[in-house]
């Protein structure tokens, strides 16, 4: 195939995304030319679709994954799509090459150009998707859906999910130990923008009309997506809106929370103490034990057993007093982990001789103490989204460990941290103290998430691997440690 007709395959993908940015209806024309471009390129053709969301995509298409990060880069040279200057410099007036460069080079222009197409692709169901969203009125799903479309747009400027949108107050840095990009030389700031458009569609939601309406509100389906939006949106509800919204909250809290407390109450916290003498009550009664003991009175011609002395089961468990601290990331990507770590850090504060203490944080941190004992009143206090900067929360967390090696300090997060070097010094001090420290990338009910790599390395090589997964794994791991 020609550089030409490459260019052009790629050009027809970039005037479809114009015209579908500033008109949502269909060019027949476009359309057409378009997935032809896209099956040959080996694509799917659900890339041309408006509904399909990149996570949709990509679970269908896993490998693409790797294509969509960092696709927005430029490449190591500096140069980001187009002509090789080098190439451009060595054509003559009239454009055209000497022979044998264009036998020895064509195939590699071409296998790039190739790739261009592909790229283009990609590129435009990300852009779409963000700077084109629904119309109309917008359910919970499809805000859900575009914050997500919006974490891939993120990925594409090799930028962790929530970067560009908490980027607009500041920053830099990727959070994977190395400088990010230099986005200010590559497009404008897009942060206030993807801002803007995600609080059009929080408007369009008509959530606060739904929430004033018992009747309506008490057909609601509490789900996590719900329940973050409500979380967001609850400082501009008032009366009977900010009253369903929290009876909504409750009832998710609630039916979590049950779930939860089963899994934190199969198997029993601590062992035996048997230097406490046990309770000499028929319920705790021995009767193999009774009988074995008291064989010697065994009394043949009667056929009786003598009992001069009955044996009772310990009940009573050894609990050391234990100080477990949660930090919990609070950015938009850990809404998830966010209320289940809040409701888990409830139900070990209420075991005995168990000392819980919560903070939570984006860029600045907030010590929930106060409400662990209530996971209702600590969701009510969080401030959902805004970038990440761990040094603040280990500034609330550090003074909190009197008893190193009575000590575990949980630490809930992505990782994507500003300062990593300085963060990991101190969390890698912790553990050195003799505390448990326990990094957990992800605690939903799916197991997703993601986690910087830069941080896992670090933190397998401390001897302190990341837990990611479902929570079932974090409760074994705090139930083994409270034993």
């Amino acid at each position: 195939m020609t550089e030409t007709s490459l260019e052009n395959r790629r050009q027809v993908l970039y005037w479809r995304l114009l015209a579908r940015l500033f008109d949502h209806d269909e060019q027949a024309a476009l359309e057409s030319a378009s997935l032809a471009v896209v099956e040959d390129a080996g694509l799917p053709a659900a890339l041309l679709d408006p509904g399909a969301s990149v996570d949709a995509i990509v679970q269908r298409h896993p490998e693409l994954a790797t294509e969509f990060e960092g696709l927005m880069l430029p490449s190591a040279d500096g140069t980001a799509e187009g002509k090789d200057d080098s190439r451009a410099a060595d054509e003559g007036e009239d454009g055209s090459t000497d022979e044998a460069e264009t036998e020895a080079g064509g195939g590699s222009a071409g296998r790039d150009r190739e790739a261009e197409v592909r790229r283009a692709a990609l590129a435009a169901k990300v852009l779409l998707n963000v700077f084109a969203p629904a119309r109309g009125t917008v359910s919970a799903g499809q805000l859900a859906q575009w914050q997500s479309d919006a974490g891939w747009l993120e990925r594409a400027f090799g930028c962790p999910p929530g970067a560009l949108r908490g980027r607009a107050a500041g920053g830099s840095g990727t959070g994977v130990g190395m400088p990010s990009p230099d986005l200010a030389r590559l497009i404008p700031p897009i942060g206030p923008e993807l801002g803007a458009i995600e609080a059009d569609l929080v408007k369009r939601m008509h959530l606060r009309e739904v929430l004033a309406d018992p009747k309506l509100a008490a057909q609601l389906t509490p789900s996590m997506s719900l329940i973050e939006q409500l979380l967001r949106d609850k400082n501009n509800l008032s009366g009977v809106a900010l009253a369903n919204a929290k009876a909504l909250i409750r009832r998710f809290v609630d039916e979590v929370a049950e779930v939860l407390r089963t899994q934190v109450a199969k198997s029993t916290v601590g062992e035996l103490d048997r230097s406490v003498p046990p309770k000499r009550v028929f319920r705790n009664l021995d009767l193999d034990r009774t009988i074995w003991k008291n064989l010697t009175n065994w009394s043949p011609e009667e056929e009786r057993l003598y009992v001069d002395r009955l044996y009772y089961r310990h009940t009573v468990r050894r609990t050391t007093p234990a100080r477990l601290i949660v930090v919990v990331d609070q950015s938009g990507s850990m809404v998830d982990s966010m209320v289940n770590c809040t409701i888990l850090a409830s139900i070990f504060a209420g075991l005995p001789k168990v000392d819980v203490h919560l903070v939570a944080y984006d860029t600045q941190a907030l010590d929930l103490t106060p409400w662990v004992h209530d996971p209702f009143e600590t969701l009510l206090r969080t401030k959902l989204g805004g970038g990440t900067d761990g040094r603040v929360a280990m500034t609330l967390a550090q003074p909190k460990i009197a008893e190193p090696r009575n000590t575990v300090v949980v630490w809930i997060s992505d990782f994507y941290e500003w300062q990593c070097e300085e963060l990991f010094e101190q969390m890698a001090a912790i553990h050195r103290s003799g505390a448990k420290f326990i990094p957990v990338g992800s605690v939903t009910s799916a197991g997703r998430g993601s986690v910087n790599p830069w941080f896992r390395e670090r933190f397998k090589d401390l001897g302190t691997p990341v837990l990611s997964g479902h929570i079932r794994k974090l409760v074994h791991e705090l139930k083994t440690f409270l034993a």
